[in-house]
Parts: C-alpha cells; sequence; structure tokens
C-alpha cells in the first residue's frame, strides 16, 4: 500500500515513521521546505516525493497542515488523485476543512473524511517527530455520512499500523465543540498563567502541578491563532465559562469567606470524580 503524506512537521513525519516502522508501506511525502523532503528521503522516512506524477500511486493520502493550507493543497492535487483513494486530513478544526473537502471530494469522484490524531508535543517540526507519537492515542474521524460503516472499517484498516487505540467517528460540529475545551482552552489557560511576574522566580518552588499546568504553554503561535480563530464561537463560550469561576474563587478568598470557598472546591473535586467514572 502505498501512503502520500503532505506536510512533514511533528504530525505528518511521525505519520510517516510510524507507516515506515510497521513495514511493507511505500511512503510519498511533500513540504513546503524541500530541504525537509530531502532529509526525510536521506533518513529513509519517505521513499520519495509526493509529487503530481505519484499522487495516482496512492491509497491514503494523510493531509497534515493548517486549514487554509490543507484546503488550498486537496484542490490542487484533485484532479491527481485516483478513485479509490481516501484523503483524510489532520488539522486541528473540522468544520471549514470538512465543507470544503466533501465538496472537493464529491466533484472529483474520490472518498474523502475529516481527521485529528489526538497527540503531540509542545515541540513542532520535523526533528521532534517519532514513529510512536500515536501509540495508544485516539483518531477522530468525520465522515460524509456518519452511518457509512464501510468507510469507517476501511479507514481503521488503514491507520491500524500508525498505532492508534481508538477511532472515535463524530460530526464536525461536535468535534469542534469538545476540541475548544479538551485542546484549546487549555492552551489558552497555559499561555495566560506563565505570564504572572511570578513565574520569572519560581525555581525552587515548583513541581508537578506547575509542570502540568505550564507544558503547552510553549506553543506554536502561528497555529494556535489559526486554531482558535476556527473555533471561535466554542472557544469564547469555555473562555467564558472559566473567567466565570475563576470570579468565584477570587470573590471568596476577598470576602474571605472560607465556607464558600470549601464549597467551590468541592464542587470542582467531585465534578472530577464523576468525568472520571465515566
Amino acid at each position: 500500500m502505498t501512503i502520500g503524506i503532505a506536510g512533514l512537521g511533528l504530525i505528518g513525519a511521525s505519520l510517516a515513521k510510524a507507516y515506515k516502522a510497521a513495514g511493507e508501506y511505500t511512503v510519498l511525502g511533500h513540504d513546503i521546505d524541500r530541504s525537509v523532503i530531502e532529509l526525510a528521503c536521506i533518513d529513509g522516512v519517505l521513499d520519495g516525493e509526493l509529487c503530481e506524477e505519484r499522487i495516482g500511486e496512492c491509497n491514503l493520502i494523510l493531509v497534515a497542515l493548517y486549514t487554509g493550507a490543507a484546503i488550498e493543497y486537496m484542490e490542487k492535487i484533485a484532479p491527481f488523485v485516483k478513485k479509490e483513494c481516501v484523503v483524510i486530513d489532520c488539522c486541528g478544526t473540522k468544520r471549514r476543512v470538512c465543507e470544503r473537502g466533501f465538496e472537493i471530494a464529491k466533484r472529483y469522484g474520490f472518498t474523502y473524511a475529516g481527521g485529528h490524531p489526538m497527540a503531540g508535543t509542545q515541540y513542532s517540526g520535523f526533528k521532534y517527530s517519532r514513529a510512536n507519537l500515536f501509540k495508544g492515542a485516539s483518531m477522530i474521524i468525520v465522515p460524509h455520512r456518519f452511518d457509512d460503516i464501510e468507510l469507517t472499517s476501511r479507514i481503521k484498516e488503514m491507520l491500524m499500523p500508525v498505532g492508534f487505540s481508538r477511532i472515535t467517528i463524530t460530526t464536525a460540529e461536535e468535534h469542534d465543540r469538545m476540541i475548544a475545551f479538551t485542546s484549546q482552552l487549555p492552551h489558552v489557560v497555559s499561555n495566560a498563567f506563565i505570564k504572572s511576574p511570578t513565574a520569572q522566580s519560581h525555581r525552587g518552588f515548583s513541581a508537578g502541578s506547575y509542570k502540568d499546568l505550564t507544558r503547552v504553554a510553549w506553543l506554536n503561535e502561528n497555529m494556535w491563532t489559526e486554531l482558535f480563530f476556527e473555533d471561535r464561537d466554542y472557544l469564547l463560550y469555555e473562555i467564558e465559562t472559566v473567567i466565570s469561576s475563576l470570579e468565584e474563587y477570587r470573590d471568596a478568598l476577598r470576602d474571605g469567606d472560607r465556607e464558600r470557598m470549601k464549597c467551590i472546591l468541592r464542587e470542582g473535586r467531585i465534578a472530577k470524580e464523576k468525568v472520571d467514572k465515566r
């Protein structure tokens, strides 16, 4: 089977390495930086470049680019994609890319599904990629038809070598609603938290909770700005919800209300217990 991967940053290169590690796969890659393609070929991560002449060889094409670039790339390659091929984007939001992806696929007669591999690090770029990045992770898939069991099974089989432990099927709307809470909001909170002047003198006073909360403050501001604005409606809701909660803690402290503070903390602990039991 031949796999095409567009975008050889952390996600795309890790996908390429995972397929090569699984064996018996021909992996072709595309990146705007030709030096990355050359390096990937030298390292044995790629078997060649994903150019127009070879797109028709692919059984699966994974597009690991920013949303706007992913849409432009799918438009560009569409005339060369064979009808048996499945194209899956790996963008962090789904509504805009899926709307355009489904339209492009229908126009040219191939199969497209939205995708989002739920794994990553605070670092970006080819040099941080690794074959086991997705081991045990979830892959979210947005098919055109929610009840297309045959396509779902086909996609699961194609993605199995990467190491995903779970394939989650959803809609673009539900994906973006949930991801605003599970991914985007933590990046906002972490990035805001580290801006405290106190952070500059934390050494010797910090442990696991500090490390956990600040890990994703080290982010790619270009990528996350695009993701935040793609999902601004749902993210605004989550930010406003957190601000409202923080005001409760602030008010209890300001008013010297210990019983109110205990109640607020208890509510948070119970909420966490309920989530963990699901």
